[in-house]
């Protein structure tokens, strides 16, 4: 990994706004952060996919009935900007998350670090790391999921989107779904373009409804490359088992 991305990442990578946060984020389970690495940052860690070093295990989705296209996960230590922006992210959606476990009535709190919070991940055997890029072809999609690797669960995580819709590629949305109480699911595309970040639901989130606070399913996923190469980075903050 290219020492100037380590330096400019950390000192560009800055911590998104709480309270527009807040916002977005109980409205519909997303919320996006503009701008989040700028082109030359996005440029190495496209380059960085090659570096089978920076990778502890790389998969074939359709090997798995995932959809189409492939990804790879970081080993630790993480590069530089990975570990950056997974840090300053976690800092700014931990209060979040506690105040949705609050309204959920679950016992979790989170720590303010993330280091505090990856102990307890390691103590309960989550200890291979989560950030991943994935890179996708013409034809190639991702289907709906959702990302638990084991008993701990942060509930929200980051996707940044590395290549230029229209330019690098064309389709591959971004896609939201989920599903209410008594309800049809409900599907939502997040328009990105180059280095912004999208901030999402993993699992559940709460929601106001007639009768009070409830749990919403939340899943998401790629639709399908229509043509060209779509790079993403995942910055996920539990820990796999």
């Amino acid at each position: 990994m290219n020492a100037v991305l380590a330096e400019s990442a950390t000192t560009s990578a800055t911590a998104p706004s709480g309270c527009a946060l807040d916002v977005a984020l109980d409205a519909c389970g997303a919320a996006v952060i503009p701008a989040l690495l700028n082109d030359a940052q996005c440029a190495q860690l496209i380059d960085c996919y090659a570096s089978a070093d920076a990778f502890r295990s790389r998969v074939i989705m359709q090997r798995h009935g995932f959809g189409r296209g492939e990804y790879q996960y970081f080993r630790y230590p993480l590069p530089a900007p990975v570990q950056a922006l997974r840090t300053r992210l976690y800092e700014s959606l931990a209060p979040i998350a506690n105040r949705w476990n609050s309204l959920l009535k679950r016992p979790a709190l989170y720590p303010p670090t993330l280091a505090e919070y990856l102990e307890e991940c390691h103590a309960a055997g989550q200890t291979r790391p989560t950030p991943l890029l994935l890179r996708y072809e013409a034809g190639d999609y991702n289907c709906l999921h959702q990302d638990l690797y084991g008993e701990h669960v942060f509930p929200l995580q980051a996707t940044v989107l590395l290549s230029a819709p229209g330019a690098d590629f064309e389709g591959g949305e971004f896609v939201l779904t989920e599903q209410r109480p008594r309800a049809q699911s409900r599907a939502e595309v997040i328009p990105l373009r180059r280095g912004d970040a999208v901030i999402f639901a993993v699992h559940h989130r709460p929601a106001q409804g007639t009768r009070g606070i409830h749990r919403v399913t939340m899943r998401h996923g790629v639709s399908r490359l229509r043509q060209g190469m779509r790079y993403t980075l995942g910055v996920i903050f539990h820990d796999a088992t």
